[in-house]
């Protein structure tokens, strides 16, 4: 078995003729103020810097989380998160006030979805209509399209889902007996491939 690597951090040793480096810090250091923006000035695009200077341009200024982190925040019930993602989610939702009408649509279906309260569906679809939010406008386009039946999936204990399984069972079995045999055959088939 291979020795297992050491995982541990590296010192960033300086390039020869690195412009960057010790004398750039106490440069900045002799300007006083934002450290990282006088870095910034100090930098030519496309520069790379060593790891202590990188790390103080880049502190206290973190970047967005994204796209798929604040939607898996807002898809989950808001006291499972930890803190800081309840701070960091907040702060996002206090700059975007189209996402944070988005959250509470989200989440008043999930409501309506784990406690089965179907009949509160029109007046969410109202709600929605009243927002500036045009892809939500889509969705509850093609819900009143089905309305009753989504007001029952939506209310009503049974599904179908268990069946879906046996149906796709049932076509596969249908295409694989075409014409070889009768309705005899395929009903024992049926019957005995479950």
């Amino acid at each position: 078995m291979a020795a297992q690597q050491d995982l541990r951090p590296r010192r960033v040793q300086a390039l020869p003729g690195r412009t960057l480096g010790r004398g750039l810090h106490q440069h900045l250091e002799a300007l006083g103020g934002d450290r990282s923006l006088g870095l910034s000035r100090q930098v030519r695009p496309g520069q790379r810097l060593p790891a202590r200077e990188a790390h103080l341009a880049t502190a206290g200024h973190r970047e967005p989380p994204a796209p798929r982190v604040v939607t898996r925040w807002i898809l989950t019930r808001p006291e499972t998160l930890t803190q800081i993602e309840q701070l960091r989610l907040k702060a996002i939702l206090a700059n975007c006030p189209e996402l944070d009408a988005l959250t509470g649509h989200v989440r008043s279906f999930a409501q309506m979805l784990t406690e089965r309260q179907g009949e509160r569906l029109p007046q969410w679809l109202d709600a929605i209509r009243q927002d500036a939010l045009p892809s939500l406008h889509t969705l509850a386009a093609g819900i009143d399209r089905d309305r009753d039946a989504v007001i029952a999936g939506l209310t009503l204990p049974w599904s179908s889902g268990v069946v879906e399984g046996h149906v796709n069972r049932i076509k596969m079995l249908k295409r694989q007996m075409f014409g070889r045999a009768g309705f005899a055959l395929l009903r024992k088939r049926v019957l005995l491939a479950q």
